[in-house]
Parts: structure tokens; C-alpha cells; sequence
């Protein structure tokens, strides 16, 4: 099942993907931890690597 889904979007995208989640996980413990201007500027990479990743999709 995953070998097919790094088939059908490719690699390169599956490991950007585990990178936004990886951001994600840490912001929010960043957060919780009470490091709250922290965990917001982190947070921000998310959806910035995601727009890269459509920008890079698109522009093909």
C-alpha cells in the first residue's frame, strides 16, 4: 500500500510531505512547551514547503 503511494505522487514528495508533518509535530511541542513565538515562526515553514511543492508541480 505505501510502495504504491510513493509510486503514484514520487518519492521527492512523500519525503516533503513527512518534512510538513515533521514541522507540524514539532510547532506543536514547541507550543505545549510554552515556547509559543517558537512554535509559531516553525510553524509558518509548513505551509510555505507546501506552496513550493505546488508552485514546483505546476510550473511542469
Amino acid at each position: 500500500m505505501f510502495k504504491n503511494f510513493i509510486e503514484r505522487i514520487g518519492l521527492i514528495n512523500v519525503i516533503m510531505l513527512l518534512v510538513v508533518i515533521s514541522i507540524i509535530i514539532v510547532s506543536e511541542v514547541l507550543f505545549l512547551s510554552g515556547k509559543k513565538l517558537d512554535a509559531i515562526f516553525i510553524a509558518f515553514w509548513a505551509p510555505t514547503i507546501l506552496g513550493f511543492m505546488n508552485y514546483l508541480k505546476n510550473k511542469k
